[in-house]
């Protein structure tokens, strides 16, 4: 097979490689259009954008489908960590296997003076990382000065990890007629500064589409309880049962804790943080990849740049710091066209926040709770008869045994100690106690298992608060303060539940007492709701469209237009009606005039 607009001994690696078709950033760089011309490309992690920049450079680089002669390198390859610059050269190595070229990699907690050598004897491309390639240019052994193109792979974590300096040395160094490539699966400010400064008329290219979330990556979104996140973290390993799984920390300590925690429990797990040496990190990569280990227990810097084909689950243990990092983390699956999963572990008090990172990313997770010993029960069943029925290859001595064993024993005790081996090598699956019925019970408040919400026109721009705005739901509905259920407040509005024996009851009582020319309370529209909060919230998080009919703008930024179960702020528990004698401090909401009154 031939791919047009590239170069022969790239298109026949690729076809070797078992290239049938070219990935949509690969097919965009190779367009006539691209030739020649600096380009910002924004694509997914895991999209082929190694491949892509390999090809983009090819024409700078080939004379007569061979690399010539050169004093020193012709192109530059900078990526932000050891891994990805190691599974950068591995790439391009056998992309550029038929064409001459010498490829050395120069990174961090590798033999300095073995780069050097190499070097020295000559390399048409070179792959680093930032500081170390700087080390090289400033004792003179990295000449830049013959250089036709330069790639900034995933420039904007390098940019976050705070190599803005470095990078400006090393592009300083360069000459004037070099190709720029900059490839980021996100476009911040900075790299559209970088940009500017170091590429002349680029073409943009993005294969980014409106839903940024992964095409191939199923989002969900896991409520626990706090003291319960191992404990989940142990169910979704053993529900999944992924033959690869990555498990995201935030701190190094964390990462020792759950790893120790996961190997005790039996499961074959590695660890990588900052304070792991390299060849430390390669063992680890290489248990994974051998499939000696089947969890990765990583901090973010650590995990970037990490390309295993068999990953096909992440956990996020600790939710991700913003859109960014979740988007970074959970690409580490659903790469090459491969499915995958991120599951996102929410302890409740820190929902609202999820949910305004997943609108911020513009992804939608499916909402749930964490599996619990009877589903990870039920699919061990499946998967154990898929197994024990799969067809075997036995020797003549297996059978032998095989036989002498069924004189003796029962064919349903065997197959009886045939499960009960493959399931003594399943760690257990754990109890979670915010999964539990009695939890649940507690979680929920007697009568109001059938509910209707309403909705009134007042939320965190008119400065409501819960406190305030129960009294005024019992005087204007006519009912006790047990009546009332969850209060979930927005920008402008606030939604709120009603048992449903009673919804017609308060909705003719509200209608009673509703006047818009009195005083406060009988100026708040108070109606039943269409839609839940959290059909709204999506609603929202796609239109960013207020209220039909009010004439008002979400607040500004949007993600406060957002629903919660904790009104009072992130880290309080579910608002639950309390007693009140409508008194107390502070000061009451009021509502904003607007044009035709309130």
């Amino acid at each position: 097979m031939t791919f047009t607009n590239i170069p022969q001994p790239l298109s026949e690696a690729l076809a070797a490689h078992g290239y049938e078709t070219l990935t949509p950033v690969q097919a965009a760089v190779s367009e006539s259009e691209a030739r020649g011309r600096d380009l910002v490309v924004s694509a997914q992690t895991g999209s082929g954008k190694t491949v892509a920049f390999g090809i983009a450079m090819a024409d700078e680089l080939l004379e007569d489908d061979r690399i010539p002669y050169s004093e020193g390198p012709l192109a530059l390859a900078i990526a932000p960590t050891r891994e990805l610059a190691q599974q950068v050269s591995r790439e391009l190595e056998w992309l550029y296997a038929k064409t001459g070229a010498r490829i050395v990699t120069c990174v961090g907690g590798m033999d300095p003076v073995k780069e050097r050598r190499q070097l020295e004897r000559g390399a048409t491309i070179v792959v680093g990382t930032p500081g170390r390639l700087r080390d090289h240019l400033e004792r003179g052994k990295l000449n830049l000065s013959g250089l036709r193109a330069v790639v900034l792979d995933e420039a904007d974590e390098m940019l976050d990890m705070g190599f803005r300096e470095d990078l400006e040395e090393i592009l300083d160094a360069t000459p004037e007629g070099r190709r720029t490539l900059l490839f980021s699966a996100t476009m911040p400010r900075p790299i559209e500064a970088l940009a500017q400064r170091y590429q002349k008329n680029s073409l943009r290219i993005s294969t980014v589409g409106e839903n940024r979330g992964h095409g191939d990556i199923a989002y969900k979104a896991v409520t626990v309880a706090p003291s319960d996140i191992e404990h989940a973290v142990v169910n979704l390993l053993r529900f999944y049962d992924a033959e690869t799984a990555i498990l995201f920390c935030a701190t190094r300590d964390n990462v020792k804790h759950l790893h120790s925690t996961l190997t005790e429990r039996g499961f074959s797990a590695v660890a990588l943080s900052g304070e792991h040496s390299q060849n430390e990190r390669n063992n680890a990569l290489q248990a994974l990849r051998d499939k000696r280990a089947r969890v990765c227990v990583a901090t973010d810097v650590a995990a970037r740049g990490i390309d295993l084909p068999s990953l096909t689950l992440v956990v996020h243990v600790e939710i991700p710091r913003d859109a960014e990092t979740l988007q970074h983390r959970s690409g580490r699956t659903g790469r090459a066209g491969k499915k995958g999963t991120a599951v996102i572990l929410v302890p409740y008090p820190r929902r609202r926040r999820v949910e305004m990172m997943l609108r911020g990313a513009r992804i939608e997770a499916e909402w749930g709770e964490a599996p619990g010993p009877e589903e990870i029960r039920a699919q061990d069943r499946g998967r154990l008869m898929e197994k024990l029925l799969a067809p075997v290859e036995a020797d003549e001595d297996d059978r032998e045994i095989a036989r002498l064993v069924l004189e003796t024993v029962s064919p349903e005790d065997i197959a009886a100690a045939l499960v009960q081996a493959h399931r003594a090598a399943m760690p257990q699956p754990e109890e979670l106690l915010g999964n539990s019925p009695e939890s649940r019970e507690k979680r929920e408040r007697p009568g109001f298992e059938d509910i209707v919400w309403f909705r009134m026109d007042v939320g965190r721009q008119q400065n409501a608060e819960a406190r305030w705005l129960l009294p005024v739901l019992c005087r204007r509905g006519h009912v006790t303060r047990d009546a009332v259920g969850q209060i979930r407040i927005s920008a402008d509005q606030t939604h709120f539940q009603i048992p449903s024996k009673l919804a017609d009851q308060f909705a003719a009582a509200v209608q009673r007492t509703a006047n818009p020319e009195g005083e406060y309370e009988g100026t708040i529209l108070i109606e039943r709701s269409p839609d839940t909060p959290r059909d709204v919230a999506k609603h929202r998080s796609r239109d960013r469209e207020g209220p039909q009919g009010r004439g008002r703008r979400p607040h500004p930024g949007g993600g406060q237009g957002g629903y919660s179960s904790q009104p009072r702020g992130e880290g309080e528990a579910p608002y639950r009606a309390r007693p009140t004698t409508g008194g107390g401090g502070g000061k009451p909401f009021h509502k904003k005039p607007r044009k035709g009154g309130y």
